[in-house]
C-alpha cells in the first residue's frame, strides 16, 4: 500500500519546471502524504515530468522500491493498492518473454502494460491507483480499481496535470487554485460527501472507479474500462448458490492473506465481518487477531456480539470503548479527507484503525456485503409506508405532496407526507438524503442559492437508475448504491482512516469474482421474505453462532445525539454560532440557529445534519481560511492540520481484550 502523486507538463506550457522545482514539487506532493506510506520514498523526475510515491512495504519488503520500470527503463509506473492474481499473469507475461528484477506485484503492471496496452487494466484483480508513464509515446495512464477501494485525484492547470492519491497533494501545486465548487458543496449537504467525478475544489477532479485516463500532450481522455454487470444470469438452486458462493467467498479470503507482514481483521460482530474473519480462521491456520470498538451507549454497542464471534473463532480480540471526547480529534479526521465528509462512523473507524496499527500493518473488512447482497434496512420497505400505499388510491400521492409543501419546516408529518408522494425512485433517494431540496432555500444564502446548478443532486444521481430499470426494484437499490454510497461515503471512509495510521485494509467481499458472482444472484436469493441478506447468512450459518445471523442490524453508528445534547454542546458554540461562521455566506444564520435551538432543547434530532455543517465548518477554517491567511497563525500550524501522529501503544492496550483457547 502506497500514496502516490505526479505531474506532467505539455509543450504548452511556457515556463517549464526546472530540475531543482520539479524535484521539490515532487518531494513536498509526497512529503505530505507520507501517513499512506512510512517506509520507503521514491521518485522519478526527468524532462516535463515527475512521478512519487510513498511506500508502505506489504510485498517484497526486499526489492519493492517503487518507481518500477520495465527492462529497458522507457515505461515507468508508481502504484497504490495491492494485486491479487499478479503470480498468474506474472507467469503468463514470463511466457511471453518478459523479464522482472523483483518479486513485486507492482511489476507486474510494467510489463501488463506493454503486453497488452490499456486493457491490461481490465486484466487486474484488485485495488489500486496507478500511473503509468510512457516515456516513448510520452503518455500518462492513470487508473482506479473497479469498485472504487483505493482513490485517485487529478487537476489540470496551466498546460500541466497533476494527480495524486488525496487532494493535499495536489495542493501543493503552485498554481492550483482553491475557488470551492457550490455545486459540490449542495451535493454534500445532500448526502454527506462531494461528487464521484468532481470535488469541494473546482479544479480537482475524482477519477472514477472502473475508469482509466490517458494524457497525451495537454489532450486528455477518459474511458470506462468496467461496469457493474446489469443482468441477473445465475440459474442454479438456492443450494447450489450457497455452495458456490462459499467457494468463492474462500477463494476471495484466501487471495486477501498474501501478505509479508502481519495482518488480522477488524470485527463489528455483524454479519459480513463475522464470516471474514471465519474464512480467515479457517483458512490462515493461524490465530487471527481482531479488533472492535463499542459505545457507552448500548443502542450502539456492538462489543458482546463481537466478543462472542472472537470467542467462537478462538482469535485474539482487541476491544476499545469510544468516549464523547473522541471529536478531540475532529480536526485530524478533517484533514486527512481533504474535503468536508460527514459521515460519523470515521470516528470508530479513526480508532479502530489506530489500535489495530499497533498490532498488525494489514486488516481484512466486511465491507461491501450490504449493497452485494441486500443488507441495509432501506431495501425492505417501512411497514407505514407499505400501510400507505395499501389503502391510499394513487391520486392522494399529489394530496400528499400539496400538503407537505405547505407545512412549515420541522412540523410533523412533513417529511412522512413527501416522501409517500414521491415514486420509489424518489422515496429511495429521499430515505438517504440530509438536507432536502425544500429545505435549501431556507438553509443556503441568496448568493449560494444563484450560483448552484438548476438540476437538483437527486436529479443527478437518480441517473444510475437507468442502466438497470428492468431488474427487480430490489436490485435497482443496490446497484445504485454500489455505483454512488459505496465508493464515495463507505470506502473514501475506510481508506482514509486507515491510511491515517499507516494500515492496509483489504476488503475481500469487494474482490472481482465475489462481485461478478453476487451481480449474477438474483434479488429473491438476497432479500426472501423480508430477510436480507438471505443467501449470505445461509453460507455464515455454516461457520457463525446462530444467535449472530439474525439478531438486527445495528451498523457502525455513532451516539452523536446524546453527545451533541451532552459534553459537546460547546461544539456549537465555538464552531457554529461563531462569528466568523456565521458571517461566511454560505448558509443563513437564523436557519442554522434554529437547528440548533431545537436540537438541544429535545423538540428534535438534528444530530447528523447538525455534523454535516460543523464539519464544513472545520474544513473552511483548514483548507480555506489557512491557505488564504485568513485564519489565526495558532489554529493553521497546529498538529491537527500538519498531522504528525504518534503510532506508539498505551498500555492499557498492549494485552487482547479476549484470548480464547
Amino acid at each position: 500500500m502506497c500514496g502516490i502523486a505526479g505531474f506532467v507538463e505539455s509543450s504548452a506550457v511556457r515556463s517549464p519546471f526546472d530540475a531543482a522545482t520539479a524535484h521539490d514539487l515532487i518531494e513536498r506532493m509526497c512529503d505530505v502524504i507520507r501517513h499512506r506510506g512510512p517506509d520507503d520514498q521514491g521518485a522519478l523526475v526527468d524532462s516535463g515530468v515527475g512521478l512519487g510515491m510513498r511506500r508502505l512495504s506489504i510485498i517484497d519488503l526486499s526489492t519493492g522500491h517503487q518507481p518500477i520500470h520495465n527492462e529497458d527503463r522507457t515505461v515507468w509506473v508508481v502504484f497504490n493498492g495491492e494485486i491479487y492474481n499478479f503470480r498468474e499473469l506474472r507467469s503468463e507475461l514470463v511466457a511471453a518473454g518478459h523479464r522482472f528484477y523483483t518479486a513485486s506485484d507492482t511489476e507486474t503492471i510494467v510489463h501488463a502494460y506493454e503486453q497488452w496496452g490499456t486493457a491490461a487494466i481490465g486484466r487486474l484483480r484488485g485495488m489500486f491507483g496507478l500511473a503509468i508513464w510512457d516515456m516513448r509515446s510520452r503518455t500518462l495512464l492513470i487508473a482506479r480499481d473497479r469498485i472504487g477501494i483505493k482513490p485517485l485525484h487529478y487537476a489540470v492547470v496551466n498546460g500541466r496535470f497533476f494527480f495524486g492519491s488525496e487532494i493535499k497533494s495536489l495542493l501543493e501545486a503552485p498554481d492550483l487554485p482553491r475557488d470551492l465548487d457550490i455545486d459540490a458543496l449542495d451535493h454534500y449537504l445532500s448526502f454527506l460527501y462531494t461528487p464521484a467525478d468532481g470535488s469541494i475544489f473546482k479544479r480537482v477532479r475524482k477519477l472514477p472507479p472502473g475508469h482509466l485516463l490517458v494524457w497525451r500532450d495537454g489532450q486528455l481522455t477518459v474511458h470506462q474500462y468496467w461496469q457493474l454487470p446489469v443482468d441477473e444470469t445465475y440459474a442454479g438452486s438456492e443450494a447450489d448458490a450457497v455452495r458456490d458462493l462459499r467457494d468463492v467467498l474462500s477463494d476471495a479470503v484466501r487471495s486477501h492473506l498474501v501478505s509479508d507482514v502481519p495482518l488480522g481483521a477488524f470485527l463489528s460482530g455483524g454479519i459480513d465481518s463475522s464470516l471474514v474473519v471465519g474464512l480467515m480462521a479457517q483458512t490462515s491456520g493461524g490465530r487471527v487477531k481482531t479488533f472492535s470498538i463499542g459505545f457507552d451507549e448500548p443502542a450502539f454497542d456492538e462489543l458482546a456480539h463481537a466478543r462472542r464471534v472472537a470467542q467462537h473463532f478462538g482469535t485474539d480480540h482487541y476491544e476499545l470503548v469510544v468516549k464523547p471526547d473522541a471529536l478531540s480529534i475532529l480536526d485530524r479526521l478533517v484533514w486527512h479527507f481533504d474535503e468536508p465528509f460527514a459521515d460519523s462512523s470515521a470516528i470508530p473507524t479513526w480508532y479502530v484503525s489506530e489500535m489495530a496499527r499497533r498490532h498488525v500493518t494489514v486488516v481484512l473488512s466486511g465491507d461491501g456485503g450490504d449493497e452485494l447482497f441486500g443488507g441495509y434496512d432501506r431495501y425492505v420497505p417501512h411497514p407505514r409506508v407499505l400501510a400507505f400505499d395499501r389503502y391510499s388510491p394513487r391520486a392522494l400521492r399529489r394530496v400528499a405532496a400539496m400538503a407537505a409543501a405547505r407545512l412549515p419546516h420541522g412540523v410533523r408529518g412533513k417529511n412522512f407526507l413527501r416522501h409517500v408522494a414521491r415514486d420509489a425512485r424518489g422515496r429511495y433517494l429521499d430515505s438517504i438524503r440530509f438536507f432536502g431540496a425544500d429545505e435549501k432555500p431556507a438553509l443556503l444564502s441568496r448568493d449560494v442559492l444563484r450560483a448552484l446548478d438548476a438540476v437538483d443532486p437527486e436529479v443527478r444521481l437518480a441517473r444510475h437508475f437507468e442502466r438497470y430499470a428492468h431488474l427487480a426494484w430490489p436490485t435497482q437499490m443496490m446497484r445504485f448504491d454500489a455505483e454512488t454510497y459505496l465508493p464515495d461515503d463507505v470506502l473514501t471512509k475506510v481508506d482514509r482512516m486507515s491510511m491515517a495510521h499507516s494500515i492496509e485494509s483489504r476488503v475481500p467481499l469487494l474482490d472481482n469474482e465475489v462481485i461478478t458472482f453476487a451481480s449474477r444472484l438474483p434479488a429473491s436469493l438476497k432479500i426472501a421474505n423480508g430477510r436480507r441478506k438471505h443467501v449470505l447468512k445461509e453460507v455464515a450459518a455454516t461457520l457463525l453462532p446462530q444467535e449472530i445471523l439474525d439478531r438486527p442490524k445495528q451498523g457502525f453508528g455513532v451516539p452523536l445525539d446524546v453527545w451533541f445534547r451532552g459534553n459537546l454542546r460547546e461544539l456549537f458554540a465555538d464552531t457554529l454560532l461563531s462569528s466568523a461562521s456565521l458571517q461566511r455566506g454560505y448558509f443563513q444564520p437564523s436557519f442554522v440557529r434554529r437547528l440548533v435551538e431545537a436540537h438541544l432543547s429535545g423538540k428534535r434530532d438534528h444530530s447528523l445534519r447538525l455534523w454535516q455543517l460543523v464539519v464544513f465548518e472545520r474544513w473552511h477554517r483548514q483548507y480555506v481560511d489557512c491557505a488564504s491567511g485568513s485564519a489565526d497563525d495558532r489554529g493553521c500550524s497546529s498538529d491537527a492540520v500538519r498531522n504528525r501522529l504518534p503510532l506508539s501503544a498505551p498500555a492499557v492496550l498492549s494485552t487482547p481484550a479476549v484470548q480464547s483457547h
